[in-house]
């Protein structure tokens, strides 16, 4: 059974910094994409970033390029959101997400910017 367990959401002031863990079990890992998304209240959820199994990253959204980036550590089934220069738009509920198959999400991380 795959599982994603995210941690690392808090709340911080614009211009921090947070980074975003996500664990993953039940698949091989290293030939994973892994993706990051985000929901904001009333928002659709949108992709974040994505990163193939090789660490070939290959998407990021507009709106975070330059100030977030996406990485993984395939010897501990791990992949990591590093999130600078955080905006109040950056607010939303952050997923960890492998496309498979199966597609499967985490259970979410709330990040929260204060202005």
């Amino acid at each position: 059974q795959v599982q994603l367990v995210e941690s690392g959401g808090g709340l911080v002031q614009a211009g921090g910094s947070l980074r975003l863990s996500c664990a993953a079990s039940g698949i091989i890992f290293r030939i994973s994409t892994m993706a990051w998304y985000r929901q904001a209240p009333g928002k659709r959820r949108e992709l974040v970033a994505r990163i193939t199994g090789g660490g070939s990253t290959n998407y990021y959204a507009d709106s975070v390029k330059g100030r977030f980036a996406i990485s993984r550590d395939n010897a501990k089934n791990m992949v990591y959101l590093a999130m600078n220069s955080l905006k109040p738009d950056d607010t939303a509920v952050y997923y960890c997400n492998t496309p498979g198959p199966p597609s499967t999400w985490g259970q979410g991380t709330q990040v929260t910017v204060s202005s």
